[in-house]
Parts: structure tokens; sequence; C-alpha cells
């Protein structure tokens, strides 16, 4: 890899950053520090026989929400309400792929009675042995980030959300443009994808972003159900952002935060 490349990296992994709200996954809120089944389904599982479900408060989400005594590496921490994105400052040119850029940006669907984010940060490994600064500079780059939102529904609201990003994955399979915080973003392709356990349904989504220099940068979206309260999962990889290559979507932090969820 040439000193162009590495800058290309550089170039890829910032627009990664931006497009995963780097504003709130890597905001100045404080670590939480709260004391307090794993498996794997169909991207839309089957939400028929579960009882109508009461929505948590503000104040109940809170307790719910991901901390880092949940996680065994990584670091988790809030967002703030500075560091948040509002709904009206995500609109995309399709409105049937509204749901898919507000998922995106982590904004919830629709009209909550409550929300909460947290985000997540891996933990890139060490590189073996002798390697390229190159190669030094991808491994650093080789962690994920996830911005996870809780949002809670009265009113059939969270099975609705389910819906309508599952008809957007659908119907904008062919990519979409949307504009959020002043700055343009093209979806290149929209794939559904094998969902986490630990919900009543799911959806997942691989979502090719175009990046600087050329880059297919992929992205993990997903939103699961349980109860009235839906969570989303919005996850990018620096260096998959850099190479355009696939990364896995870290299950072992939504099984973490499913866990919590009554």
């Amino acid at each position: 890899m040439r000193t162009t490349a590495v800058r290309r990296t550089a170039l890829a992994a910032s627009a990664a950053a931006l497009a995963l709200l780097v504003t709130a996954c890597g905001g100045s809120g404080d670590e939480d520090k709260a004391d307090d089944s794993k498996g794997k389904g169909d991207s839309t599982a089957s939400a028929s026989a579960a009882p109508a479900a009461k929505p948590l408060t503000a104040a109940e989400l809170e307790k719910a929400a991901l901390a880092q005594a949940d996680v065994k590496d990584g670091k988790v921490t809030k967002v703030t309400a500075a560091d948040d994105v509002a709904a009206d400052k995500v609109k995309s040119k399709d409105a049937a792929c509204q749901p898919l850029a507000h998922l995106q940006m982590g904004v919830p669907a629709g009209s909550p009675a409550a929300t909460v984010k947290r985000s997540w940060t891996g933990e890139p490994q060490k590189p073996a042995g002798d390697v390229s600064p190159e190669e030094a500079l991808l491994a650093g780059l080789d962690a994920e980030k996830m911005l996870v939102t809780l949002a809670s529904y009265e009113d059939g609201g969270a099975e609705q959300v389910i819906k309508d990003v599952d008809a957007a994955a659908g119907k904008c399979a062919g990519g979409f443009t949307y504009d959020a915080m002043g700055e343009p973003f093209k979806i290149l392709t929209v794939e559904k994808t094998e969902a986490p356990g630990g919900a009543d349904e799911a959806v997942a989504i691989t979502a090719t972003l175009a990046a600087e220099e050329g880059v297919k940068a992929p992205m993990k979206l997903v939103v699961a159900r349980k109860g009235a309260t839906v969570a989303s999962f919005t996850v990018t990889n620096f260096a998959s952002a850099a190479t355009g290559e696939d990364f896995d979507f870290p299950t072992a932090v939504s099984d973490a935060q499913l866990g919590k969820l009554a």
C-alpha cells in the first residue's frame, strides 16, 4: 500500500465516521458505569403471538440501556442531548427510504414515548509480528463503532417501526441519497441479512455507503423489537470503510442490550 492509499484510508474512515454520527458515537458524554440468549433468526421474525406490551418510561429505558458492566470489552458512553441529531435534520430524497436514513443516523422512527442512546466502541487487536506502517494503520482502524438507540412506543408503534424498516429495505435495495446536518450521503445498495437473536422480531441490513476516493464502505443496521421497545443498532468499522471489506456485526453487544429489555 502506497502513501496515497494510506491517505485514502484516513479519508474513507473519516467519511464513514461522519455517516455514523461521529458526533453522537464519539461525543463527550460520561461513561455509563451503572452496575446492574444468544442465537440468530430470520431477518424478520414473526410477532403474531406477542401480547400487547406497555411502553417503558424514560427512567425505565435509562435503567435498561447498555452499561459498561454489560460488555466484556470496548467502551460504553452516553449520548447527550447536545450530541444528538434531530429528525428534521435528516431527509431522504425518496420518502420511501426515510426510515433507513433515520436508522443510519440514529434517529428513532415515528413518535416514541421515550428514548435513550448509548455508543459502544470496540478495541482493535494489535497486529502480530513485524508489519508495515500501512498494515499497522489498518490494524489500528479495525474496530467497530456502534450507536444504540432505545425507543418505546404506544399503540403498536414499535411493531410499525419494524414494518416500515422492512418495507424500506425492499424498496430501496438499489440505493438512495439523503442529507444529514447539511451533508449529502449516497447509499449504493441495501441488503437484508440475518438478524441477531433475542428479540420478538428484527430486521438486519447491510448498507453500502459511497465514501471517499471511490471506496464502498459497508455499514450494519439492525432494528429489533422487544415488547413495545425498539432497539436500533448502527455500526461501522473504520478499516472496512477504508478497504471496502465486510465485517461482522458485534452480536455480543446487541445480545447484552436486548437481554436487558423487558
